[in-house]
């Protein structure tokens, strides 16, 4: 049974290098056949797997705490369920989606590596073998991201590829800080520091928590997900938001179960960082004129509702069940919310190319399935009662009331977790907002008028209704948009039995009946409810909108100011890093090959040059371009081979020693 729990993480490695190497699995139908019972198998040996908590050690080690663990516990046991889940019907559904695409077998190839490095994420039962698989899934999910081969899509890998390099170094160091002081390697232990935190060991678990946000999206580190979601191929989008996000997610949730399961200082960092990252985000998809990119901003929202939960079961101590459940479920929802939406978001792109909303007007009209497959992903992510995300977010919600209530009682200040509430409650309605807007934008608005050629005038409008989503499609959808009402009306005998699984891991007891559609409960859905009505009605309808030659037209309301990346970021990088201080080292460097090139190589001069007919001007501008351009693609081959040797450093330590 031991070894049984390396089944689910070396079978679609195995397959995912087969399908790459093999070019006879290069054609459709067998890539399909083999890939398709990869997702199959995944998915049975993860249903069989026990949650006892065995542990399996193999002769990878560097001590007591820097081993290489596999864990079944009930977190690593619901995390897998979920992401051989989300594979299997995200799998399905690229079949379908890259029918016209190029380089199948490419997408899937590396799709299979990146699940069996989610599996080893999942199955980790310490923090060298969780860091393993983080970094594998980073590189493994990289060309998923790359994979339309677009400048666009150049960009955004690039991009996410720098700040998960960032995340990984961080948390590699923060490991090899904290490792040595832990009691137990085992994520089970909780709060298993040995003796007094001094201060190296808190600055490792912050920049911990810096590298495992950036990979969840967290403020500040959310640059990447709306760069990388609107370029990536629907089901790649599916899998960053819905699982890939998740991943930072458990790495936060093991270090703050491990470190800090009491600590409300640790707990009320998270919360303000969770504030910032839920209400940011929203209010980033608000303004959002992108079909995905709203949806990647919403990533960055729940997130935040995620990060809250977090920060509650730290804070809330032994009193944190409500939370702690209320943290997993959301978890769970949000993947099953954002797979469902961005399929959807893949649906409609197939048959337009277009995701600016001003272009998708009126796209929905006429076609009632697709409005019945996206009505449960934007009713259960706004909280609506009947629908899963109304659980979560009330068991959220009760959580932040009884810190309240804590806080009263032992005499602290409890107005700003009265504040925290209804911030809570406002982005509840801030995100039924932006999902009333892609579902006006689809479905209620009339579409732009366009010029059709004689042939597009001719061409029968019935026939285009039966073709623009694929059987195949229609299954993977209506499975999904089925679980989330399934959930919402009958917590008791489906949400609360997979929470149950994870309560050792937090230390919270299991819950009894909940009365989740108690008067209590339905108010605060309620005002979530018209929070929303108010906003969409004097923001989406008023201010994001304008008329323009007879016709409505959303507008992007964002101010270019607020744009972290360009206002900060980049003047950050490129004047203080690249203009100081990697200035003063490549004046050092120009000297010392200046020398060489004089002594060894004799290399021209400028002025040799000038002689030649090259202007001053134009010889500056020349050198400056090829700067520019060893700097842009060695910077990211670099990081490429920085993570890659952080994996091979870490292999070659834990085996030789």
């Amino acid at each position: 049974m031991r070894m049984f729990l390396l089944i689910p993480i070396l079978l679609p490695v195995l397959a995912g290098v087969l399908v790459l190497a093999l070019p006879v699995l290069h054609r459709r139908t067998p890539l399909r056949l083999v890939s398709g019972c990869v997702f199959v198998a995944e998915l049975a040996a993860v249903l069989i797997a026990d949650s006892s908590g065995v542990i399996l050690t193999p002769a990878l080690s560097l001590g007591d705490n820097l081993a290489l663990m596999l864990s079944t516990d009930g977190m690593g046991k619901l995390f897998t369920l979920l992401v051989a889940c989300i594979f299997a019907v995200v799998g399905f559904y690229a079949f379908s989606y890259l029918t016209h695409e190029e380089r199948e077998w490419q997408f899937i190839g590396f799709y299979l590596l990146t699940e069996g490095a989610l599996m080893l994420v999942g199955f980790a039962g310490s923090l060298v073998t969780f860091y393993m698989g983080y970094e594998m899934m980073t590189l493994f999910s990289l060309p998923l991201v790359l994979h339309e081969r677009t400048p666009e899509a150049v960009a955004a890998a690039k991009k996410y590829l720098y700040y998960s390099s960032f995340g990984a170094l961080c948390g590699l160091f923060g490991i090899f800080v904290l490792t040595p002081a832990l009691t137990s390697a085992g994520f089970s232990a909780g709060g298993s520091l040995g003796g007094e935190v001094g201060g190296m060991t808190l600055a490792a678990v912050f920049v911990m928590l810096l590298g495992f946000g950036a990979k969840a999206g967290m403020f500040p580190l959310h640059i990447w997900l709306p760069t990388a979601h609107p370029v990536a191929p629907a089901p790649a989008s599916a899998l960053l938001s819905g699982i890939l996000t998740k991943s930072g997610i458990f790495g936060v949730i093991a270090v703050t179960v491990n470190v800090f399961r009491h600590d409300p200082a640790w707990g009320n960092m998270l919360l303000a960082l969770g504030v910032i990252t839920m209400f940011g985000g929203a209010l980033l998809a608000l303004f959002s004129v992108n079909f995905k990119r709203t949806l990647a901003c919403s990533s960055m929202s729940q997130i935040g509702f995620i990060l809250i939960g977090i920060g509650l079961v730290a804070a809330l101590g032994e009193e944190n069940m409500l939370a702690a459940r209320g943290t997993l479920l959301h978890m769970m929802n949000h993947s099953l919310f954002k797979l469902l939406l961005f399929m959807v978001a893949g649906v409609i792109y197939m048959n337009t190319h277009k995701l600016n909303l001003n272009e998708l007007k009126g796209w929905g009209r006429g076609k009632p399935l697709l409005m019945v497959l996206y009505l449960p992903g934007a009713l259960g992510i706004g909280g609506i009662p009947l629908f899963s995300g109304y659980i979560s977010k009330t068991l959220l919600h009760e959580g932040i009331v009884e810190y309240a209530e804590m806080a009263a009682e032992t005499g602290g200040a409890a107005g700003w977790i009265t504040v925290l509430e209804w911030v809570f409650l406002l982005t509840g309605g801030m995100t039924l907002a932006y999902m009333g807007k892609l579902f006006t934008v689809l479905f209620i608005d009339r579409p732009q008028k366009v010029h059709l050629t004689a042939k597009e005038k001719k061409r029968p409008e019935k026939g285009i209704r039966k073709s623009y989503m694929s059987p195949l499609s229609v299954v993977t959808l209506s499975v999904v948009a089925l679980i989330i009402p399934i959930f919402g009306i009958l917590p008791g005998l489906t949400m609360n039995q997979l929470a149950d699984l994870t309560a050792p891991f937090f230390g919270a007891e299991s819950a009894g009946d909940i009365a989740y559609f108690s008067l209590t409960n339905l108010k605060g859905s309620l005002i979530s409810i018209l929070f929303g009505v108010v906003i969409y009605l004097a923001v989406m309808r008023l201010l994001a909108r304008k008329t323009a030659d007879g016709q409505r037209e959303y507008l992007d309301c964002w101010p270019v100011w607020l744009d972290l990346e360009n206002s900060v970021y980049r003047v950050l990088l490129e004047k203080v890093l690249l203009g100081a201080v990697c200035g003063f080292c490549d004046g050092l460097a120009d000297r010392g090959i200046g020398v060489m090139n004089r002594v060894f190589f004799r290399e021209k001069s400028e002025d040799y040059w000038m002689e030649k007919g090259m202007t001053a001007e134009k010889l500056r501008k020349r050198l400056r371009i090829r700067q520019e351009q060893i700097l842009t693609s060695s910077l990211s081959f670099g990081l490429l081979l920085c993570a890659a040797g952080m994996v091979a450093t870490l292999l070659y330590l834990l085996y030789w020693r």
